[in-house]
């Protein structure tokens, strides 16, 4: 009877089943339904095991949460470091030129992963081309950021929108922190940070930071079917020791520079005359219209107050006391015009007042402080000499060393704006070639400025007398006419001097701005040095031979002065577009253009 009661209970499913069996005895059945209890799980048991049951999605993530690896990571394992860096290292991109075929797959992927726009890279493939035609050598390169040791973009900032991992060496872009001066763009000598119009910031590679700190390759890594590309971990003192052989690439800019951390390695002996397949090709840069206007009237409002301080020295009181307070008006006016112009060049201008937070390291900051010291000095300046006794305690030895305080800080803002551009190493924007353009452009629009401002007081003044303005004329038109003429052709013949490059055989830099000087921009150098001639030698001749006559018609002579500060001003205007446009530089490899 026990035998077949177990044989029933080990049929049942459920307890219900149990319940149904009214064939057994009740001692016999008692003791199969503990047997049964003891053999099988509970309704209960049961139960609470289904509630235990993973869904898909759970079983994924627990598995993904369980994987020590990335899923693919034995596919690039061996492309990037093992560790992380240690004291003295950091992280590089190594490229096997051997390996690279061209294909532009980590283009692609860098592009995809970043969600770039159409036309934005931040990694591009070039071209090396050489040999002879029996034996022609074409050598594909893929550049990124290089991750400097000395990352210029990072200096040059005046944000601080750079930062440098202690740790890994990766420089990154802090979108956030930017406000679009695109500095960074031209103190980079690879081309790396790329500006975005429709944003107002910079962006650039930061090695897919984030996936190395999860164990992934880059996304440039991981896609290169030839693994051309890896990561690996550098000795910095042994980069900058390898910067002075400059076995960087060819005709690419000099790794002292920035000391770049990138390596390309490749077997084979490449010829000689290997060079960029773009070598040859120039084409001309970004204008940067605001910067235009910006530099030009400042070094006009500064030429200015000098120009006008220096002639007091020579004038009368009661011409000075008529002529600074229009002079210094008239000077403030164009310099906070030049402040005003600079905001447009920014792509996030509501964040210009970040600019000082790099002061200790950029140009820019600086120039920007100086200006800013100067545009507040001058507007002091311009006032008490409007408003003296109702608005200040008036003081002329107070008001003289106030006025000479602008011209120096103003002197400041522009040596500032010289290292600005001296400090990306293009040698068409170099110390001595910025400082002769800016400082002569300084003198020449400051003393055509108060030239006229003179010949307007004396002339519409409210005590004005022919007689008075005849002596004027006499006294001090020859010597300021003089002064014109000397200082223009001095920068006239400097520009011209641009042009010698093109005698040259080898193509340099300097070259590449002659040939478009001459080339496509023709057309501005031709305008530039007809105003040049025109403003600073023509019209200033003119008039040094009107004040040699008597008498002379005043509003002749302020009309021909108004044309000949126009005529100049134009002419900076253009000298300074050629200064943004025509700028050549060593650039890594680039594609054979049309």
């Amino acid at each position: 009877m026990a035998e077949t009661s177990h044989e029933t209970v080990d049929q049942m499913q459920s307890p219900a089943d149990f319940v149904s069996s009214s064939s057994l005895d009740h001692k016999g059945g008692s003791e199969a339904i503990v047997a049964g209890l003891s053999i099988g799980p509970t309704l209960l048991e049961r139960l609470l095991a289904d509630q235990q049951e993973l869904t898909a999605v759970e079983q994924f993530s627990q598995a993904c949460n369980e994987q020590a690896a990335p899923a693919q990571s034995r596919y690039y394992s061996s492309l990037i470091p093992a560790t992380a860096p240690g004291p003295g290292q950091q992280y590089a991109f190594d490229v096997d030129l051997d390996a690279c075929s061209g294909c532009k797959a980590c283009v692609t992927a860098c592009h995809s992963l970043n969600g770039l726009d159409e036309t934005e890279t931040w990694r591009d493939v070039g071209l090396l081309v050489g040999g002879t035609s029996a034996n022609p050598v074409m050598q594909h390169v893929t550049t990124a950021c290089h991750h400097c040791i000395e990352p210029a973009c990072m200096t040059a900032c005046p944000v601080d929108a750079y930062e440098k991992n202690p740790v890994t060496g990766i420089v990154k872009h802090l979108d956030d922190q930017c406000f679009g001066c695109q500095y960074c763009t031209l103190a980079c000598p690879y081309d790396v940070p790329k500006y975005h119009k429709q944003k107002g910031i910079v962006r650039k590679c930061d090695m897919c930071s984030d996936r190395l700190s999860a164990g992934e390759a880059p996304a440039c890594v991981q896609s290169c079917p030839h693994e051309a590309i890896s990561i690996r971990i550098v000795d910095v003192e042994q980069v900058v020791e390898d910067s002075e052989a400059n076995l960087f690439l060819p005709a690419a800019p000099e790794p002292h520079i920035t000391l770049p951390t990138t390596t390309y390695r490749t077997k084979r002996v490449f010829p000689r005359n290997l060079l960029p397949a773009d070598y040859y090709s120039v084409s001309a840069q970004h204008p940067h219209w605001p910067l235009i206007i910006m530099l030009v009237l400042t070094q006009l409002s500064v030429g200015a107050f000098l120009s006008g301080l220096v002639l007091e020295r020579f004038l009368d009181e009661s011409l000075i006391a008529a002529m600074r307070p229009v002079h210094s008006l008239s000077a403030l006016v164009f310099g906070l015009l030049a402040l005003a112009s600079s905001t447009l060049h920014l792509g996030r201008p509501q964040y210009a007042w970040r600019a000082i937070i790099g002061l200790r390291h950029s140009w820019l900051s600086r120039e920007i402080v100086a200006f800013g010291i100067f545009a507040k000095l001058a507007v002091i300046y311009a006032a008490g000499n409007w408003f003296g006794p109702d608005l200040i305690v008036r003081n002329e030895f107070f008001q003289s060393w106030l006025g000479w305080g602008v011209a120096i800080s103003g002197l400041v803002g522009v040596f500032c704006s010289v290292m600005i551009y001296a400090f990306t190493r293009r040698e068409f924007w170099s110390f001595g070639q910025s400082s002769i353009r800016f400082g002569l452009t300084t003198c020449l629009l400051g003393v055509a400025a108060v030239w006229l401002t003179l010949l307007l007081v004396s002339t519409f003044g409210s005590d004005n007398q022919s007689g008075s303005v005849s002596g004027i004329i006499e006294t001090y038109g020859r010597g300021i006419c003089q002064s014109l003429i000397l200082i223009a052709g001095v920068k006239l013949l400097f520009e011209a001097s641009l042009l010698r490059p093109l005698l040259s055989r080898q193509t340099t830099p300097m070259k590449r701005s002659a040939l478009l000087m001459t080339g496509s921009l023709a057309s501005f150098t031709i305008a530039r040095f007809a105003c040049g001639v025109l403003g600073g030698l023509a019209m200033p001749a003119l008039l040094l031979r009107a004040t040699s006559e008597t008498p002379q018609n005043p509003i002749f002579l302020v009309i021909v002065t108004g044309m000949l500060f126009i005529a100049c001003l134009a002419g900076e205007l253009l000298e300074r577009y050629l200064f943004f446009a025509a700028v050549a530089s060593p650039r890594m490899p680039g594609s054979i253009r049309s």
